[in-house]
């Protein structure tokens, strides 16, 4: 998010406030750099709001504890912190904002498309050729290039050098996961029936 700068009128220690009024100040500034911020928000740019032996960890518990009970929430996605609303609320937001664009509107093939890549990432068309039996479209390859779900990765060190396909940070964001790490088991989706397919 934040590009290496630095404020010198931003008092980031605060040794003039109290210790509580200090904790409280820190968690303010938190809660306002993730509420502007249209991306997630990494630990590093976080600390550059708060004194150097603030943690901002305990500062983000803080806050979420905070936020218990209200409509949006702090989510920890892609390396970093972002505001969301709870998903409890997305027929509401649905029925009365104007979210186009920002749906999903995905079809079960699809996701399972999304799945094989980021489980099989870095891809070829081939590949994924491969996984399902038969030929994924450019037409779905292009809808999930052009959502950002999806990014061209390294050419195959093979005959042709074909392009590759590999997730985007907004893939994380989208699914609500902090890194492919957090992608489900593989074992436990085969056991579940829910992917032959990976």
């Amino acid at each position: 998010m934040a590009k290496d700068r630095s404020y010198p009128e931003l008092d980031r220690e605060l040794f003039d406030l109290p210790p509580e009024l200090r904790w409280r100040e820190w968690m303010r500034r938190i809660e306002a750099v993730l509420f502007a911020s249209a991306s997630p928000v990494p630990r590093e740019d976080l600390a550059r709001v708060v004194g150097q032996e603030a943690p901002v960890d305990l500062l983000v518990e803080d806050l979420t504890a905070d936020l218990e009970g209200r409509a949006f929430e702090i989510a920890k996605v892609a390396g970093g912190w972002i505001f969301r609303t709870c998903p409890a609320y997305a027929p509401a937001i649905r029925a009365a904002a104007d979210v186009g664009d920002q749906l999903l509107d995905l079809s079960e093939f699809d996701v399972a498309v999304l799945a094989a890549i980021a489980y099989h990432q870095p891809v070829t068309r081939d590949g994924l050729k491969d996984i399902f039996g038969k030929e994924i479209s450019r037409d779905l390859i292009g809808r999930l290039h052009s959502r950002d779900l999806i990014g061209t990765g390294p050419r195959s060190p093979r005959r042709g050098a074909p392009y590759t396909f590999v997730t985007t940070e907004q893939f994380l964001i989208s699914f609500g996961l902090e890194s492919l790490r957090d992608l489900p088991d593989r074992e436990l989706l085969e056991d579940a029936g829910l992917s032959a397919e990976l």
